[in-house]
């Protein structure tokens, strides 16, 4: 049997410091008698090494890490105080890579203070209809017609204005409201794309929409159902919705294979999306039923000037082909690197260069196939 978290803390500490459940996967670790600050973090970089331990499921192992926030406790702290500065700490140490232990300083009760209110208004932004979804086109490179969109979450907060992703989407990640939001926004694109689909008629070739999963939503049980029940809700085509995952994602989701089985059975098809950026492991694509590969814009940048990147594109282009996947160059933004795709033999592309992420509105009830034709009605 995998020895819990708390079983596994107690193990790690003196029996004379107190370990208690703080909430969901939070724990608070209570020391007394310590020396300094470097006593505190040698038991914190103890307790890291402890919860990185393999943890065998099943037929398997499963690696966790831990993010550790320390508050030092001066003589006017209270018990609210040093929980308050301890946390502010703790998410220091997720913003600044994971894995790690930092010490709670003055300058962060700021920050701390920022993404509380940032986390409050967010918890309230899906009921006051203050979240958005903007599209951007995604246009095949041979016939240069616009065949499907990237939705992208966008937050227009009343007094802030746009606010911008890496802003909230990993707050809502840590906070797991990215679950509900992520369902609110797949439901809002089957839509959006079921009225394209509609305005097009008999046009030849269907609209394809493509959504993020957050890894908190890839490890979310009831994700198959859900994603099952706006399917039906919406009246999409399966066929033409793609989720996209990140390489990392994939790997650290002990029940990935499974959840993208169920999601496949679906009739719906994944991405995986910053492709070359993760792991180097490329079992994956062996493992999971993945249609395609989204080539990170890093790579993207160089292309045409750059022996190096273009080297790169062209060898995740051949092995996307290899095993009967296609290829999407995303962040696509000069002339240049638009030819070297095509050259390459990349199947889709994404970027400035081809369409901004714009709202419904502004692409209007009937994107048309032709890019120019989107331009000028997107961009009026």
């Amino acid at each position: 049997m995998p020895i819990a978290p708390d079983k596994q803390l107690q193990r790690t500490v003196k029996e004379t410091d107190v370990i208690a459940r703080f909430g969901g996967d939070e724990f608070v670790v209570l020391l007394s008698n310590l020396l300094d600050e470097e006593a505190a973090i040698t038991v914190a970089r103890r307790l890291l090494a402890a919860l990185a331990e393999p943890v065998p499921l099943s037929t398997q192992e499963v690696f966790v890490t831990a993010s550790i926030g320390i508050a030092i406790a001066g003589e006017r702290d209270t018990a609210g105080t040093l929980l308050r500065n301890a946390d502010a700490a703790m998410y220091q140490a997720k913003n600044t890579g994971r894995a790690r232990a930092v010490i709670f300083e003055a300058d962060l009760q700021g920050s701390a203070a920022a993404a509380l209110r940032t986390g409050t208004d967010l918890h309230r932004a899906l009921e006051r209809d203050e979240l958005v979804v903007h599209y951007q086109p995604i246009t095949d490179l041979r016939s240069g017609r616009v065949v499907g969109f990237e939705a992208l979450l966008r937050w227009n907060h009343p007094e802030r204005g746009l606010v911008a992703p890496s802003e909230f989407i990993p707050l809502a990640e840590d906070t797991g409201l990215i679950v509900p939001i992520g369902a609110w926004m797949l439901e809002t694109a089957c839509r959006q794309i079921v009225h394209w689909q509609a305005a097009r008629g008999a046009a030849p070739g269907k609209l394809s929409i493509n959504v993020n999963l957050s890894p908190r939503q890839l490890a979310d049980p009831v994700l198959p159902r859900s994603v099952a029940r706006i399917l039906h809700d919406t009246g999409v085509d399966p066929d033409t919705v793609c989720l996209e995952l990140t390489e990392n994602a994939l790997l650290h989701a002990t029940s990935a294979a499974e959840a993208l089985a169920s999601l496949r059975k679906l009739g719906v098809h994944i991405s995986i999306d910053d492709f070359g950026t993760g792991w180097s492991s490329l079992s994956y694509l062996k493992r999971f039923p993945v249609s395609s590969l989204k080539i990170d814009r890093t790579f993207i940048e160089g292309l045409g000037r750059d022996v190096e990147d273009t080297s790169i594109v062209e060898a995740i282009v051949t092995l996307a082909h290899a095993l009967g996947l296609t290829a999407v160059a995303e962040g696509l933004e000069t002339a240049t690197q638009l030819e070297t795709l095509r050259v390459i033999g990349c199947d889709y592309a994404q970027g400035f260069l081809l369409g901004r992420p714009l709202p419904a509105e502004l692409i209007g009830d009937n994107p048309a196939d032709d890019l120019t034709a989107w331009h000028e009605h997107a961009n009026p």
